[in-house]
């Protein structure tokens, strides 16, 4: 048999949401046409360097107009590239070092996971990826980071639909009277703005005496002023004035109230005043050391009672829905706000993150929380003060949700 080895690597520059993944977060990129020979093709496999091993945490799938977008969530960025081959009935993947968890296996058999895809460790420590030919014409796939993930874009088929022949046409019948019944009533998307601290807890101070729960308090009663003139949109707050409100009681109310989406809002410190630049969370696993460290600040708590996360969504049987969605807001917020804020100020872009926030974990729609700059940086915390750098950041906070909102109005339409 004839050797034919098919791999690029190149630099992306192309959002993620839109379609395309963006160049500063994108590792590597490839395309496949499937529908080439597959007798001219073989799979050269080039050895790498051993590295550490990265976990598959977990595998969700999108379907697009166009497409179908499977991303594989990564415990850490992939260091040696994937290498591609296909037999005569797949296409795949190979991931160097690489394993996954017991819980994306059981996903990946689950009937409501619509690709037909496999994951297949290796005896040399790699995963492989497999993908059916049948009903895909072509693909393109992202290695992107902030956070790490694989990302895989599937194009259907246009031969994959059935040819159906139609059956005759029966004797015309005389059809009853039937009543339409009046249309349902559409309903507001509702999203529950929750300021953090308040009242006698004032959250993060800066040296020169700006305080969280104040700077934080302004940017939610801006943003709420931007999202009411929304059509379509109601708003309510946890609290709209300086009073002490707590966690659980932030998140009950959400609940109790069925909001559709929860962002809470804070403001970041770190013993570096050189330290600044924004990040968003969504509930999981602490993704790094310093990530566990705002959890327990902004949850009153110290840090060991805040170790065991993953623990916490088993027990509160979270369901998967929720956690995409999470993940999907706290991407779509974060690349929005950072892209509005730029023209303006030198952002610094800590991405998105997870940590065990007890305000998020005890929330049953998508939640987020936005720690949006770090008042223990002096320039910072004078942006924080101004009228004008609050309205960019509720502004900016707005983009991302409308990005996020938009498709799912249409679908309560």
């Amino acid at each position: 048999m004839r050797c034919y080895r098919f791999f690029s690597l190149f630099i992306l520059l192309v959002p993620l949401l839109a379609g395309t993944p963006s160049l500063t977060e994108g590792m590597g990129r490839s395309f496949f046409d499937l529908r080439e020979s597959s007798d001219s093709h073989h799979y050269i496999h080039q050895t790498a360097a051993r590295s550490s091993t990265v976990t598959v945490r977990n595998i969700r799938a999108h379907h697009h107009k166009k497409f179908t977008r499977v991303v594989l969530d990564l415990s850490d960025s992939v260091t040696s590239p994937p290498q591609e081959s296909r037999t005569s009935t797949h296409f795949q993947i190979e991931i160097p070092h690489t394993s996954f968890s017991s819980n994306v296996a059981a996903k990946l058999t689950s009937e409501k996971f619509p690709p037909d895809l496999v994951l297949t460790p290796t005896s040399t420590g790699s995963m492989i990826l497999s993908i059916p030919m049948q009903g895909w014409k072509r693909y393109k796939w992202y290695l992107l980071n902030k956070p790490s993930r694989l990302v895989l874009d599937l194009y259907p088929s246009s031969t994959s639909v059935a040819q159906v022949t139609p059956a005759p046409a029966p004797p015309p019948v005389k059809e009853p009277d039937i009543i339409v019944p009046p249309p349902p009533v559409k309903r507001d998307f509702l999203i529950v703005l929750d300021p953090g601290h308040g009242g006698k807890d004032p959250g993060a101070l800066g040296k020169s005496g700006t305080r969280e729960k104040d700077a934080v308090l302004s940017i939610a009663l801006q943003l709420r002023n931007i999202l009411q003139k929304e059509p379509s949109i109601k708003v309510l707050m946890t609290r709209d004035q300086d009073i002490f409100i707590e966690l659980e009681d932030r998140a009950k109310f959400a609940n109790q109230e069925k909001a559709d989406l929860f962002l809470s809002i804070h403001i970041n410190s770190h013993p570096q005043a050189s330290i600044k630049g924004l990040e968003l969370y969504h509930f999981g696993e602490a993704s790094d050391p310093r990530a566990l460290e705002v959890a327990a600040r902004e949850n009153g708590t110290p840090l060991q009672d805040n170790a065991p996360a993953w623990q916490f969504i088993l027990a509160d049987k979270l369901n998967d829905k929720k956690i995409d969605d999470s993940q999907e807001l706290a991407w779509t917020t974060r690349k929005a706000l950072v892209k509005y804020l730029r023209p303006f100020y030198k952002i610094k872009d800590h991405g998105v993150k997870t940590a065990p926030f007890f305000v998020l974990r005890m929330t049953t729609m998508p939640a987020i929380l936005a720690e949006i700059a770090f008042i223990s940086n002096p320039t910072e915390e004078k942006l924080l003060g101004s009228s004008t750098y609050q309205q960019r950041m509720a502004r900016g906070i707005f983009e991302g949700i409308k990005a996020y909102i938009t498709p799912l109005q249409t679908a309560l339409q």
